[in-house]
């Protein structure tokens, strides 16, 4: 039985590779993302493409109407979107913060609430982190709001890997590097990342099948270089 996958963040980078490498494998995906005209170009069986804002409540009502419509099942969820905020700390507002944490942070907790119950033990949850959210990790100025929200994900899926591991699903964060992607080119303009979107997104896609039969609330680096 083909497999569905979720995943957010689905417009541009890592998100867009993955579908089509899901797609491809002949998975069923949910490509979630506030743009879905990227994904509906590419035309691909099995894939469905929707508008989808996480800091908007309503949205996730649609996603869970159409899991409990059309799939019944939801095997891996992959928390790409983010939302990159640059700018010095005295500068950034309240608002700000909020912004960036709506998606970075309060998106994921709620797309998981409403998977969880559509997850068997087998299914595997994937939140991709930054290596700026890793403590002890290099730290950059500007990137308070980014960085504190991707740290806040990696203490999340340690607790709700604790909270679930007699029923599963398993959890999992993956805090990258350096990724050649626009959201890089937002945060380090001009920068060489030495990792392609395709080629993380390969290891993401082999991770989220398999990871969860060797590890669960774990964090792991998945990083060559700094930043």
């Amino acid at each position: 039985m083909s497999k569905n996958i979720i995943i957010t963040g689905t417009s541009r980078g890592i998100g867009f590779e993955l579908v089509q490498l899901f797609a491809k494998a002949d998975y069923n995906v949910l490509a979630l993302s506030r743009n879905s005209k990227p994904i509906e170009a590419l035309e691909l069986k099995n894939v469905i493409a929707l508008s989808f804002d996480l800091s908007k409540k309503d949205d996730y009502k649609k996603v869970e109407s159409f899991i409990g419509s059309n799939w019944k099942q939801v095997d891996v969820l992959i928390h790409n979107a983010g939302t990159l905020l640059n700018k010095p700390f005295v500068e950034t507002s309240m608002e700000d913060f909020e912004h960036v944490y709506k998606t970075n942070v309060f998106g994921v907790t709620e797309l998981t609430r409403i998977a969880i119950p559509f997850m068997q033990r087998t299914s595997h949850v994937v939140t991709i982190s930054s290596m700026g959210g890793v403590q002890g990790s290099m730290k950059f100025p500007g990137l308070a709001a980014y960085s504190s929200s991707k740290g806040a994900v990696i203490t999340l899926t340690e607790l709700l890997a604790e909270e679930y591991k007699e029923t599963g699903p398993s959890f999992n964060v993956l805090a990258l590097g350096a990724v050649q992607t626009e959201m890089l080119e937002e945060a380090f303009p001009g920068y060489q990342a030495p990792t392609t979107a395709l080629e993380m997104a390969q290891y993401i896609f082999d991770f989220s099948l398999n990871g969860n039969k060797y590890y669960n609330g774990k964090i792991l680096q998945v990083s060559s270089s700094t930043p």
